[in-house]
């Protein structure tokens, strides 16, 4: 328990705002709490948010001593007052989230707090799942990545039994993933697969494509689906056998049908309105072998976005 004279420059200040500013780690949502439940008192007895202080006034405040300390670049982004989360499912052990497009997955020289990962674990940490200052050696991680401009499912393990299992079941490749794409033209056949071989560019932050093996050169396998057409655009389904850079974008850009929206690997123009390429992470679903405790029940379920994202786009358009 923290004690506080109210001095004349917090005077009139409301209770629930003086607390936003005296303890800026503290989530709002938690400080309404609180609030409620009285463990902020007024001159020893509780009190509403909205309150007015006065000088001499008494606060006692029976908060964890975490929320005392002041914000750094390190920890400032758990307190930011509505994390946002388009959320699938989750339980004790995962989260799967539907990133938006525009979004990075993880910090960066360029995004410390705007991240899918900070977003995460701010809502853990404002539920009072996890906070830094509980756990010596595990934070909420994510399993998988997708492209900053790439939309769709993104597994988040809770538990470092959780992290371990996804780690080594993405190895074994077996988790399905599965993607939504909007393409110029139309892809024939109707269904195939594509086996071409790139090399990474790294100065360039792309990859160049081969269609025959070349020196440091890595394999890339896609296979895809037309699931719709108007002649002009296409809506495919496709799955990766292997997952490389950029590997979507840049095979169907190789064979002449570059996503809408694609601006690495094409240069074609779309009067679709796309700020960024048309692909996301559509679908995962879990086909565990052996051993995967404790994330069986997760086995043989299958987890997708909802609604098709670029379904419309094919609607009434020639």
């Amino acid at each position: 328990m923290k004690e506080f004279t109210i001095g004349k420059n917090d005077a009139g200040q409301r209770l629930d705002r003086w607390l936003a500013k005296t303890l800026p780690l503290l989530p709002a949502p938690l400080a309404q709490k609180y609030i409620r439940l009285k463990r902020v008192k007024v001159n020893g007895k509780g009190s509403k948010r909205d309150v007015r202080l006065a000088v001499g006034d008494l606060l006692q405040l029976y908060i964890n001593d975490e929320f005392f300390d002041r914000p750094t670049p390190e920890n400032a982004f758990l307190s930011l007052y509505q994390p946002k989360l388009n959320i699938l499912y989750e339980d004790e052990h995962i989260l799967l989230v539907d990133k938006r497009p525009g979004l990075v997955v993880h910090p960066d020289e360029s995004e410390r707090v705007n991240t899918l990962l900070t977003h995460i674990q701010a809502y853990l940490y404002q539920k009072k799942e996890w906070s830094p200052y509980w756990e010596n050696s595990f934070a909420p991680a994510l399993c998988n990545r997708i492209d900053r401009n790439t939309s769709g499912l993104v597994i988040c393990a809770k538990t470092a039994a959780a992290l371990r299992v996804m780690n080594e079941k993405i190895k074994l490749r077996e988790i399905d993933k599965r993607y939504r794409c909007l393409v110029h033209g139309t892809p024939k056949p109707a269904e195939g697969r594509i086996e071409l071989f790139m090399q990474k560019r790294a100065d360039e932050n792309r990859i160049e494509v081969f269609h025959h093996p070349v020196p440091n050169g890595r394999t890339m396998i896609t296979e895809y689906k037309v699931l719709n057409s108007n002649g002009r655009y296409s809506l495919l389904e496709v799955h990766l056998i292997t997952g490389r850079t950029h590997q979507i974008r840049a095979t169907m850009a190789e064979i002449g049908h570059p996503l809408v929206g694609e601006g690495k690997y094409s240069s074609l123009k779309n009067d679709l309105g796309f700020r960024f390429q048309a692909l996301c992470a559509w679908s995962l679903t879990f086909r565990f072998e052996g051993e995967s405790a404790p994330l069986d029940y997760l086995n043989g379920r299958t987890f997708t976005v909802g609604e098709d994202p670029f379904a419309r786009y094919l609607q009434g358009r020639k």
